[in-house]
């Protein structure tokens, strides 16, 4: 009787685990991804636009949560899906959703005696000041980074506000946070970013900061770690941090609380 069982269950499990029943059981082989390009596996079960949609948009999450850099260009598949992105309610939603959950945190605690030091910093570009004008121009993402060619879009000045964003700025303002502005930008475009702020509804941080000659060398990430320590070093509580990279927001002297804007377009160490 014993043999009888071992044999009915080592039957079983072999059927379970045979070739024609094993599709039943595992998972589809995932997307695979390779710098920036897009490999599907055969065993994903989509083609067409489905295939296209379903693949860029594992890529965009891939991509926003830093699990895809270093990167250089969007996949060119996705091309028409970035821009549909951007252009879409998707984008516009993501967006208010970061700046709905940056006003709860930042109103969620008192100042330490108000001595002035609560401090929330900012990016600029793709974070208070949309480029988007520029890049629907430039492939939104399909093209390499070219610093040239963005320096002279920056000179004109012409950068409208990301209106979720000027409303989290305005209700940091009026909480009582002392802003500060920590840009990658050159510092011969104070002037011009000044003028652009400002006329975009920007009004009354308290410092900017934008990159010196000295700062040239370094990589995002170093440049903004190093201007937050000397906040720290000054007594400054950096309680919130708003960038649409992840240069903006990792290294070290970090605020308490990062907000991650969206921009699948670019990654800048």
């Amino acid at each position: 009787m014993r043999m009888f069982v071992s044999l009915l269950v080592l039957s079983l499990f072999s059927l379970a685990f045979s070739n024609e029943n094993a599709s039943s059981y595992i998972l589809p082989r995932p997307l695979i991804f390779e710098t920036h390009e897009l490999k599907s596996a055969a065993a994903v079960d989509v083609d067409g636009d489905d295939s296209v949609n379903a693949n860029c948009t594992s890529w965009r999450f891939a991509a926003e949560t830093n699990n895809l850099a270093p990167w250089k260009t969007i996949p060119a598949e996705c091309a028409g899906y970035v821009k549909d992105y951007l252009m879409g309610k998707g984008y516009v939603v993501d967006l208010e959703r970061v700046s709905e959950e940056a006003k709860v945190y930042a109103s969620s605690f008192g100042f330490g005696g108000d001595d002035g030091k609560d401090t929330w910093i900012f990016d600029i570009d793709e974070t208070l000041l949309s480029n988007l004008p520029y890049y629907l121009e430039h492939g939104c993402g399909l093209e390499v980074f070219d610093h040239t060619k963005f320096d002279k879009w920056v000179e004109k000045g012409v950068a409208p506000a990301i209106a979720p964003s000027l409303k989290l700025y305005e209700k940091v303002k009026d909480l009582g946070y002392k802003v500060i502005l920590l840009t990658g930008r050159r510092e011969n475009h104070r002037v011009i970013t000044i003028e652009n702020l400002i006329n975009a509804g920007f009004n009354n941080w308290d410092a900017l900061i934008l990159r010196s000659l000295d700062d040239d060398h370094k990589t995002a990430t170093i440049f903004k770690s190093e201007k937050r320590d000397e906040m720290v070093k000054e007594g400054y509580r950096i309680r919130g941090n708003s960038g649409d990279q992840w240069s903006d927001l990792l290294g070290f002297a970090m605020s308490e609380r990062s907000f991650k804007l969206p921009n699948p377009m670019y990654y800048i160490p």
